[in-house]
C-alpha cells in the first residue's frame, strides 16, 4: 500500500473555553510500527472523519490527545467515522499468531493494539487503556451486523447516539420505569432524546414529554415519537402531583432545579449530557432522588449478562433498523444530511453546534 502524502490536519478545542479552536497540521511521522509495552503501535489514519454531535463537554475531550498551550490544553473533539484503505494482516509466528491493523495516516496520532482480532482493535493507548471497551474500539465494516455501506453518514451521526437512547428506554422499562408513567425528556430536539422517545413511545401506559426551546417545538412536534412537545416555559402544564422520571440531554442546572422543586412525585433524575453548554450546573442539594448519571455500559454488562450478547445484538439491530427506517422516511424524514468540507467550514459548523443554533433537522458530515 503506498503511503499517503497528505499534511493530516488537526481540530482543536480548548477545554476551558469551548468557544476557542485552533487547526493544527503536521506532516506524517515516518515510520508506520514499532514494538512497545502492552502492544504494537500502529498509525491511526481516518483521511475522511466524519465529526457527530458536536457537543461541548470536557469530558470526552480527553478520550484523544491534544496538545498544550501555556496554561491551557487543546483536546481532540471525538468523532465517528470510515476509513477505507486499513488492510488486516495475519502474521504466523511459532506462538501461534496475531491480527494487525494497519490504518493509513490522517489524524496524526498512534493506536496501540491492546487487543486484536478479525472483527474488531482494542486501543491500548496511554490516553484510551482506561476507557470502557464500548468507547474504546474499532470495528470491521465487514463483520458488523449493524453495516451497510448505503448508511454510512446515518451511521456517523447517529449509531452511539441511538445506541445510548435504546439502553436508557430499556433501563428505564427494566426499572418500572421507577413506578411513574410521564417520562420528562430535556433538549427534545436532540437526536438522542427523539431517539430515547422513539423507544419509549412504543411503550403502553408511558406518556413521553419532550422539553425544548421556543424555536425547536415546530420540529419536536413533526417528529411524532413525544407524546406532547412543551417549551422550557410551559412545564407548569404538567401536573406537579404527576408520577414523573426526568431524562436529562441538557445539563441545564437551572432547569434540573425547577423540574426537581416542582415535581413532589418525581420518582427518578438520569443525567445523560449537556447540549445546553451555557447553562450547566452541579446537581447537590437538590429537591427529591439525586441526580444519577447513565452509565450506558453497565446496562449493556446486564443485558449480556441476562440475554446473552447474541440475543442483545439481534435486538439491538432489530431496534436500529426500524429507527433508521423512519428517520430516512422519504415524505417526511427526520434526518437531512449536508456535508461541508474544509477548515472555515468545519469551524462555523461547531460554533454553530456549540451555541444551539441551526436546524435540528440537519446532520452535518465535514471532512477537513
Amino acid at each position: 500500500m503506498t503511503r499517503s502524502t497528505l499534511t493530516p490536519t488537526r481540530f482543536l478545542v480548548r477545554k476551558d473555553n469551548l468557544n476557542t479552536t485552533q487547526l493544527h497540521s503536521a506532516p506524517p511521522r515516518a515510520g508506520s510500527r514499532r514494538s512497545a509495552a502492552g502492544g504494537r503501535l500502529f498509525r491511526a489514519d481516518l483521511q475522511q472523519h466524519h465529526l457527530r454531535g458536536l457537543r461541548g463537554c470536557d469530558a470526552v475531550l480527553g478520550l484523544l490527545p491534544g496538545a498544550r498551550g501555556g496554561r491551557w490544553w487543546l483536546g481532540l473533539h471525538p468523532g465517528l467515522g470510515f476509513c477505507d484503505r486499513a488492510r488486516i494482516a495475519v502474521r504466523r509466528h511459532s506462538g501461534g499468531g496475531e491480527v494487525l491493523w494497519l490504518l493509513p495516516d490522517g489524524l496524526g496520532s498512534r493506536v496501540a493494539a491492546g487487543a486484536c482480532g478479525c472483527k474488531r482493535l482494542f486501543d491500548g493507548a496511554e490516553h484510551r487503556r482506561e476507557l470502557h471497551a464500548v468507547y474504546n474500539q474499532y470495528m470491521h465494516c465487514g463483520t458488523d451486523p449493524f453495516y451497510s455501506a448505503s448508511s454510512e453518514d446515518l451511521q456517523s451521526l447517529l449509531r452511539p447516539l441511538f445506541f445510548t437512547s435504546w439502553l436508557i428506554d430499556d433501563f428505564l422499562a427494566d426499572n418500572d420505569f421507577f413506578g411513574a408513567n410521564v417520562m420528562l425528556l430535556s433538549s427534545a430536539s436532540s437526536k438522542t432524546a427523539y431517539g430515547t422517545a422513539f423507544q419509549l413511545i412504543q411503550r403502553p401506559g408511558i406518556e413521553v414529554v419532550g422539553l425544548t426551546s421556543a424555536a425547536n417545538k415546530a420540529f419536536c412536534e413533526s417528529l411524532g415519537c413525544y407524546s406532547r412537545v412543551l417549551t422550557y416555559e410551559q412545564l407548569a402544564q404538567v401536573k406537579a402531583d404527576a408520577a414523573c422520571v426526568y431524562v436529562d440531554f441538557a445539563g441545564n442546572a437551572e432547569l434540573r432545579r425547577a423540574i426537581h422543586t416542582r415535581f413532589a412525585s418525581l420518582a427518578y433524575s438520569c443525567s445523560i449530557g449537556g447540549t445546553h453548554v451555557a447553562q450547566l450546573g452541579g446537581a447537590k442539594d437538590l429537591p427529591g432522588p439525586r441526580a444519577t448519571l447513565f452509565f450506558a455500559p453497565a446496562q449493556i454488562k446486564k443485558r449480556q449478562d441476562d440475554w446473552g450478547p447474541a440475543e442483545l445484538r439481534k435486538r439491538l439491530v432489530q431496534a436500529w433498523q426500524a429507527f433508521t427506517g423512519r428517520v430516512t422516511q422519504a415524505e417526511s424524514p427526520w434526518l437531512i444530511v449536508q456535508r461541508h468540507e474544509g477548515q472555515q467550514a468545519v469551524e462555523a459548523i461547531y460554533h454553530e453546534v456549540l451555541t444551539g443554533g441551526g436546524n435540528p433537522r440537519i446532520g452535518h458530515i465535514l471532512k477537513l
